[in-house]
């Protein structure tokens, strides 16, 4: 229920930015099926003929969303992105690349006190909101949570769930490895090509947030890349993935004494046999080496366009397995979140079900840029687990 300090007469309490989007379809049908009665909540994006053909899908399931509340906001205005935030409690949003345009509804919600959650897998954004918008949320109460998906909420709520099962007050560690067969949209292309393109940036981005951001008292928090190595415990070879969702973790660990006084956690890909794994560190090099070349990066941004996205029939096909080994005390647990198609279907069950925890959930006092685990913790897992994602022990010694 509202916090107190939160305005109860806003006029919404979540309302959905860039609706029309291919993620933020998927995530307003969601919303359409599973919010509950008397949620008020809105549809936002630059297309007014757009929000309307999509409003008339979701009446076409259920007549009561023909009354849908329908906002036309392009997120580069800064007056419309204000106004926005200060009428609604929580604001969820699909628009990225997020350090192309994600900067000016994180300040506004920041500014206003109001909740925010995306789907960015971006860390020099992160960084950067950290920096430009952490305290001023603290001072009005907002909390902003970025990586509301696929980044990276299986590996943040696995690792908080694995941990929760190891002794406390003991050094940690926890290793995630991801099997996935899926494919990706023409808007996760462009996030990771733009990301890719900037390694300065994220260098720069990272060094000013260390130098921000307070250290865990007495307590040590790491999160490095780790080696190609075979595991036996998930009877694979593991790929470092240099995504952010080590980094995720390592920030809800910081947070939180229950991570013991010593966290370690790393982040690979599971890869059966090891020619696959060595083919899969050199094409992300070659990615990472085209994507600092602007004509090549743009040619392979165009490959997808920022509304495409796998069929229907894909996603049915699509799935995703974290295993997450952890280890502490004598005691070794390996843990498994699991679910269908990731960075689609159950990206925005995801952010739609973090927005739904935020507005509605009685949650840990807490405000700034904080992570899902620190925001939401087991209340979002709840959420998931009623929602059809797995959280499972595989074996415990």
């Amino acid at each position: 229920m509202p916090r107190e300090g939160l305005d109860p007469q806003r006029a919404y309490d979540v309302v959905l930015v860039g609706a029309t989007g291919f993620v933020g379809a998927l995530t307003a049908h969601y919303l359409a099926e599973h919010a509950p009665p008397g949620l008020r909540w809105a549809l936002a994006g630059r297309s007014r003929d757009r929000l309307e053909a999509l409003r008339a899908e979701l009446a076409a399931t259920d007549p009561a969303h023909a009354a849908l509340p329908l906002l036309t906001v392009d997120v580069a205005d800064r007056d419309a992105v204000r106004a926005l935030a200060e009428n609604t409690r929580v604001v969820a949003t699909t628009v990225g690349p997020y350090l192309r345009y994600g900067e000016p509804l994180v300040a506004a919600c920041a500014e206003a006190g109001t909740d925010y959650v995306d789907l960015t897998g971006e860390p020099e954004f992160v960084d950067r909101t950290y920096v430009r918008h952490h305290e001023r949320a603290r001072a009005t109460g907002a909390r902003l949570v970025h990586t509301c998906g696929f980044d990276s909420l299986p590996a943040d709520l696995g690792a908080l769930y694995t941990v929760g099962l190891l002794p406390r007050d003991v050094p940690l560690r926890v290793d995630g490895y991801l099997r996935t067969n899926a494919t990706f949209s023409g808007g996760t292309l462009d996030s990771a090509l733009t990301a890719a393109s900037r390694p300065l940036a994220m260098v720069h981005a990272a060094r000013e947030r260390r130098r921000a951001e307070p250290r865990p008292a007495g307590r040590t928090v790491r999160a490095p890349l780790g080696p190609v190595h075979h595991s036996r415990a998930v009877r694979a070879w593991g790929v470092p993935l240099p995504t952010i969702d080590a980094r995720v973790v390592a920030r809800s660990a910081a947070a939180s004494t229950a991570y013991g006084p010593a966290f370690r956690y790393r982040h690979f890909a599971a890869v059966r046999r090891l020619p696959v794994a060595a083919a899969g560190v050199a094409g992300f090099g070659a990615l990472a080496a085209l994507a600092q070349v602007p004509p090549v990066r743009s040619w392979l941004t165009g490959r997808r366009g920022p509304g495409d996205g796998p069929s229907p029939e894909r996603r049915e096909r699509s799935w995703f397995a974290l295993r997450l080994v952890g280890q502490g005390g004598g005691r070794r647990v390996v843990t498994e979140v699991r679910g269908g198609d990731p960075g689609y279907g159950e990206t925005a069950k995801m952010l739609a079900e973090s927005a739904l925890c935020l507005a509605l959930d009685d949650l840990p006092e807490t405000a700034g840029q904080v992570t899902p685990a620190t925001a939401m913790g087991e209340r979002l897992t709840a959420r998931l687990v009623r929602a059809g994602l797995g959280f499972r022990v595989v074996s415990e010694h």
